[in-house]
């Protein structure tokens, strides 16, 4: 802990708050990405799938994050656009052995980032690509050109390969993130 930190814990500066969406189809790991970013004692044991969406909190370094888990049923889609005004963040989270499903994802994508709440803003997009463990998994760059990431000019993005049941890839993601919310 540095001497700023520590004076910040002292004094209560907590630093930021931020509000952040965590989107992506369904079963791509998206409560349990935000199960693992939460401390220790406050991890669900088992996740379940989201209906509708539920807020969770987890602090980053400089940030405390307020995140909207919404669900990626299709039926469950249209709610994401009501939390687009309020959101300083999105997290995408894309199950990356999930292939047949990739064209729907891409189209998520695409529908979220011409969005008017969404395309009028410089609002940084994480995308987690989930579940590189499994034998059926793409690379992170494959995902990014599944989903033409290279074809948004007017938003910071980052593509983070990632394993949510084991945490990895998940730091180095909210650390870009929180980097981005702190300028």
């Amino acid at each position: 802990m540095g001497v700023f930190d520590f004076f910040a814990k002292i004094f209560g500066n907590s630093g930021r708050k931020a509000q952040v969406l965590c989107v992506g189809l369904d079963n791509s790991g998206k409560s349990t990405i935000i199960n693992e970013l939460k401390p220790k004692d406050t991890q669900a044991e088992d996740i379940v799938p989201t209906i509708g969406f539920t807020v969770e909190k987890f602090k980053s370094a400089s940030v405390n994050f307020t995140v909207f888990d919404m669900s990626g049923q299709g039926k469950y889609r249209n709610l994401w656009e009501h939390y687009y005004r309020e959101a300083q963040g999105i997290i995408f989270v894309l199950d990356s052995s999930d292939k047949l499903r990739m064209v729907v994802a891409k189209e998520e994508m695409e529908l979220l980032l011409k969005h008017k709440e969404i395309a009028s803003r410089c609002i940084p997009i994480l995308v987690f690509a989930n579940k590189m463990d499994l034998r059926d998994s793409i690379s992170s760059v494959q995902c990014s050109k599944s989903l033409e990431l290279e074809k948004i000019k007017d938003k910071p993005w980052h593509i983070c390969a990632s394993n949510a049941l084991t945490g990895e890839g998940l730091h180095e993601g909210i650390e870009w993130l929180t980097d981005k919310l702190r300028r």
